[in-house]
């Protein structure tokens, strides 16, 4: 089999728009989480969410092409466009040989809800004809093809939390197998509107802790809910051979990936953790990393008293006493839950973690709870070099998975 390589990274975020600004973020534990500012939110529980800042498309796109693109695709293809020019990969595949997995949990729901409330407004006739090609959750990955002539496969997944981390993983797999020599990977999300916040708040999900350096607080007992973020992360995988050829930057190897489903119900995760754990199990077994010691774990960590509870059983269940030496962290803590664009921005913290040997924190980490008692790097982050790094994400409809990376040391 073929060993596939992380030669690019792009990000939009609510604590930077670039990579190097969202690793100086995280590792400095900055709270991107605020009070909302995209609209009036006087009559909402919800008061805060974790927003991208100073974004503007025209970075990466003309303003005919900004005017028919949702915010979420705007995100995708800015981040894209940053991980390209890091690869520096344009030009040197046949465009049939690179494809685009870049998936999103909810797609263009701001165009859904404008949209909507022109035709409530104004019947039929007020609504755009670019309505549908701007809401459809495909179109980040078709927006980022067109972009860069990306004419392999091209998979947009749609697993809610776990979307992206899914995306990640079945890109590894194509090119693993052949069937691509690299791929745009990763997952965009913009939900933070009035429709959003309403649902995920009358469903239990969101804290209504208005305090913003309180608000997301995965593993510690206080947790409520978790809190709204947005933005997107792109990697770029590519088969290693060429990677090597054409003397590209490697920053990883991904060796790993487990999928499975709790199959159990729509929100809630299963007791035991089962399907969380054999994720994580299937991706360790896979890197042929069974026997390692050094391991980081970006948790799925959300805040919320279910998945913390549940996630921190399955890294049990799957390491055994390897579990109380692994460093784990949720950089939720910083960036919110941007849904499916999360598994791809915890990827590229997992992925700089490894090369930089310095593990993010989980801050405002205060009051331990028995069912969470592993090593949670709380607040500050910590200088360790590790050799593996797993990224875990759980998502609604009971979606697992893991992705396994392990660091860059050239031939075997």
């Amino acid at each position: 089999m073929r060993r596939v390589v992380v030669t690019g990274l792009g990000v939009i975020s609510p604590v930077g728009n670039t990579v190097a600004e969202f690793w100086d973020s995280l590792i400095g534990g900055q709270c991107g989480i605020d009070f909302i500012t995209k609209f009036d939110t006087t009559d909402f529980k919800v008061k805060i969410a974790a927003e991208v800042k100073n974004f503007d498309p025209r970075c990466c796109m003309d303003k005919s092409a900004v005017r028919k693109t949702d915010l979420f695709a705007q995100y995708a293809v800015a981040a894209a466009s940053q991980a390209m020019d890091d690869s520096g990969i344009s030009g040197t595949l046949e465009p049939e040989r690179i494809g685009v997995y870049v998936g999103s949990g909810t797609g263009g729901m701001n165009t859904f809800v404008t949209e909507c409330e022109k035709f409530l407004a104004g019947g039929p006739k007020k609504v755009s004809p670019f309505f549908v090609p701007m809401m459809i959750s495909n179109m980040a990955a078709g927006n980022i093809a067109i972009q860069f002539n990306a004419q392999g496969p091209c998979l947009p997944v749609v697993t809610a939390c776990a979307t992206s981390t899914h995306a990640i993983g079945e890109a590894f797999r194509a090119i693993k197998h052949g069937y691509a020599d690299a791929i745009i990977a990763g997952g965009a999300e913009a939900t933070i509107n009035p429709l959003s916040i309403a649902g995920f708040t009358n469903c239990m999900a969101l804290t209504t802790r208005n305090i913003p350096s309180e608000a997301s607080i995965p593993f510690d007992k206080r947790r409520d809910g978790f809190v709204m973020g947005e933005g997107a992360g792109v990697l770029i995988l590519e088969e290693y051979e060429h990677a090597k050829a054409r003397n590209a930057k490697i920053y990883a190897e991904i060796n790993g990936y487990g999928n499975t489903c709790d199959a159990y119900h729509i929100t809630a995760p299963r007791p035991e953790a089962s399907g969380g754990t054999r994720a994580i199990s299937l991706a360790i077994e896979e890197a042929d990393m069974c026997d390692e010691n050094e391991i980081y774990i970006n948790a799925h960590g959300t805040s919320t008293p279910l998945n913390d509870k549940s996630e921190t059983a399955a890294i049990k269940a799957a390491l055994g006493d390897k579990a109380y030496k692994a460093c784990i962290s949720s950089t939720k803590s910083m960036t919110g839950h941007m849904l499916g664009a999360a598994g791809a921005v915890e990827a590229i913290a997992s992925v700089l973690a490894l090369g930089q040997a310095v593990i993010p924190p989980t801050i405002g980490f205060r009051e331990k709870d028995e069912f969470c008692d592993l090593d949670y790097v709380p607040n500050t982050a910590r200088k360790k070099q590790v050799n593996l790094a797993l990224s875990v994400s759980l998502g609604f409809g009971g979606h697992n998975a893991c992705i396994a990376f392990t660091r860059y040391r050239g031939e075997d």
